[in-house]
């Protein structure tokens, strides 16, 4: 198939060596956290006989994200990219290693998995904030999609080579792995990741705190870019699905494999909206459809109130999550592109720790109403309130986008070599 102009290939995205090592040294994060949560889970259960100590120490694994996303995500406009990712990998290594030590007391446990994960969002903000300098033109959305796709490949290989090898082995021993993997995350970053100065000099720069404030207004003060944010973060909110799969599948008598098929929905229809966007659709075309594309991801949710089947609701979900996927991976490349490189991190930050917030906040919402109503009305509720925010949403993009259409769609064309 001949490539429309200013397309980026896969290949093409793969063929650039520093984006091999950021894919690389996310994926082995990504998997190592996600092995590491199992480990965790089972080690303290084994501990205290608690389930709910356990999911204390679960969550720990994801709420601290709010406060270092906030606090921690501007120091990479201040400091070297490449070196806070490296150091963010090694302080995180330290911490789970310290976690892994034989007799360690359960409150120890639990500050030092809450401090690891403080320090996700600056690893992620220096990341997010270091792709535009590295894809330029239509390269970036490819490299988002790319990481979409191996992302959730990576989440659920995690999971999966986690339940598989506490099987066998003592948790501290994945927890051990976990540590190896940030140890690799940094090397790729050292050795494959160019070095670049700061993105603000000490003469520029506002204080700690006033970088804070500043990357905040200057998102919540642009139409443009906050329109794409809250876009960012209404995604986080339609999946509800995820949250409630075991009750979900229990209402057609479904077990693990029903459960788990829910659960595989998401990622299915995320991989397949990521391959089929990125590959199909013009790049003239992209900047403009955050808006319909979250209206459209509502629309399957909308169904559930009809009660449908097992069969009939996976495929719906596919649809929600293959749709929100496109939303969101569009809507975070052109805010991306958007934000002023000096605060690009902190703001990238802010988007990204919305968006779990949301993510976390979604299915514990979701359960409550789940056991008031039913889970099909509740996902249908969701899809509705996400309906209702989206269109007022799609309407005040649609209009940026007219206002200041050389703004958003970038002239792909010379951006290639």
């Amino acid at each position: 198939m001949t490539e429309a102009p200013g397309r980026a290939t896969f290949r093409e995205v793969f063929g650039l060596p520093e984006f091999r090592a950021l894919w690389f040294a996310e994926i082995m994060s990504i998997f190592g956290d996600q092995m590491a949560r199992v480990a965790l889970s089972v080690l303290v259960y084994r501990q205290t006989s608690s389930a709910a100590l356990t999911g204390l120490v679960y969550a720990l694994t994801f709420a601290p994200s709010l406060l270092g996303g906030i606090l921690l995500s501007g120091i990479a406009d201040r400091f070297p990219r490449r070196s806070v990712m490296v150091a963010a990998d090694l302080i995180r290594c330290v911490l789970v290693l310290l976690v892994a030590v034989p007799g360690m007391p359960l409150w120890a446990m639990c500050v030092f998995v809450a401090s690891a994960t403080l320090f996700n969002p600056m690893f992620k903000a220096s990341q997010l904030a270091m792709l535009p300098d590295i894809l330029k033109g239509e390269r970036f959305l490819t490299g988002m999609a790319v990481r979409n796709i191996t992302t959730q490949s990576a989440q659920l290989a995690g999971f999966f080579g986690g339940g598989v090898l506490l099987n066998s082995i003592d948790p501290r021993v994945a927890l051990v792995i976990n540590a190896a993997t940030f140890v690799a995350s940094a090397a790729f970053v050292r050795l494959g990741v160019q070095a670049r100065p700061p993105a603000t000099t000490k003469t520029t720069r506002p204080s700690f705190f006033g970088s804070i404030s500043q990357g905040s207004r200057l998102v919540f003060t642009d139409p443009g870019l906050r329109a794409l944010l809250l876009f960012t973060w209404l995604m986080g909110l339609l999946p509800v699905y995820d949250g409630i799969a075991a009750p979900y599948a229990q209402v057609f008598g479904g077990g693990s494999v029903a459960t788990s098929l829910v659960f595989a929905s998401d990622p299915l229809g995320s991989v397949l909206g990521a391959y089929i966007y990125t590959r199909w659709v013009p790049p003239s075309v992209k900047p403009k459809l955050p808006g319909i594309m979250s209206i459209a991801a509502a629309v399957p949710l909308l169904f559930c109130f009809f009660q449908p089947g097992l069969v009939v609701s996976l495929v719906l979900f596919v649809i929600s999550g293959g749709l929100g996927t496109v939303a969101l991976m569009q809507a975070t490349a052109t805010y991306s592109l958007g934000v002023p490189d000096s605060s690009r991190a902190q703001a990238m930050g802010l988007s990204n720790t919305g968006l779990t917030t949301v993510l976390g906040l979604s299915p514990l919402v979701g359960g409550l109403l789940a056991d008031h109503t039913s889970p099909q009305t509740t996902v249908g509720t969701f899809g509705t309130a996400g309906l209702l925010l989206a269109v007022p949403l799609a309407v005040a993009w649609h209009r940026n986008i007219r206002r200041s259409p050389g703004r958003w769609i970038p002239n792909t064309t010379t951006d290639r070599p």
